[in-house]
């Protein structure tokens, strides 16, 4: 399964959730994203077994308490400044956190703050800390942060070069930033053990099945999926491909 959204149909989705007294914007990519700024009873029943992906603004001042979920996660830090726990979070920031891993706060600085969350699988909502301790599984927390990494203007990029954000893993979980010139070929594989992995436009443009995918575009591909052949546009591009363990 591949599960391809450009920027300009996501941008159509775009609405207000309320979360610590204060109006996020989220922008729907993969699946179904949350109605709720936290978990609300019975919420399960609107699993519908996909996977979930989201653009947040969250505003200036704003702060999402410490928290979990139950599934499996990257988070992307494209824009603005803010903190995740007391480390900065200003672009390009990429965290992983498994199902059932407290993290935070996440605080937005006086330019507010845009982050993709992207998850193996749906979730019923943001459980919060420490209100939500009893309902923690235990045993299995893992979280991975990398900062600072620097996305190259279009003019400073020529052929395919990776650079490793997160090394794999034996499970699987890994994550590269690809850097890539002008209109160049090049394909992106995926593990057939792994849970699955998203890729995220984080400069310039793809074209992928005949369909161009600008700046914060998303694919999602399945394990079961050959590898993914993709084109850069007139101005270079840079993609970040972000791969869960295995289930």
């Amino acid at each position: 399964m591949i599960i391809a959204t450009p920027t300009s149909e996501a941008q159509n989705s775009e609405r207000q959730v309320h979360v610590n007294g204060h109006d996020y914007n989220l922008r729907e990519y993969v699946g179904a994203m949350p109605l709720h700024g936290k978990y609300v009873d019975g919420n399960e029943r609107n699993d519908n077994g996909m996977p979930q992906g989201f653009l947040v603004y969250q505003p200036p001042g704003s702060i999402t308490p410490p928290h979990f979920h139950e599934t499996n996660q990257f988070q992307v830090f494209v824009e603005g400044d803010g903190k995740m726990g007391n480390r900065a979070a200003k672009p390009l920031t990429v965290q992983y956190a498994n199902g059932h891993t407290p993290y935070g706060p996440i605080e937005a600085g006086n330019n507010g703050v845009r982050y993709f969350t992207l998850r193996q699988y749906w979730d019923p909502g943001a459980k919060y800390m420490p209100k939500s301790r009893k309902q923690l599984r235990k045993g299995n927390q893992r979280t991975r942060l990398k900062a600072g990494i620097p996305v190259l203007g279009a003019a400073e990029q020529t052929g395919v070069s990776k650079e490793i954000i997160f090394p794999k893993e034996d499970d699987g979980l890994a994550a590269e930033l690809y850097r890539v010139g002008a209109e160049t070929q090049f394909d992106v594989s995926i593990d057939p053990t792994c849970g699955g992995q998203y890729l995220v436009v984080v400069s310039g443009e793809l074209t992928f099945d005949g369909r161009v995918f600008d700046l914060w575009s998303t694919i999602f591909v399945t394990p079961d999926e050959a590898s993914s052949q993709l084109v850069s546009g007139s101005r270079g591009a840079a993609l970040l491909i972000l791969q869960f363990p295995s289930p």
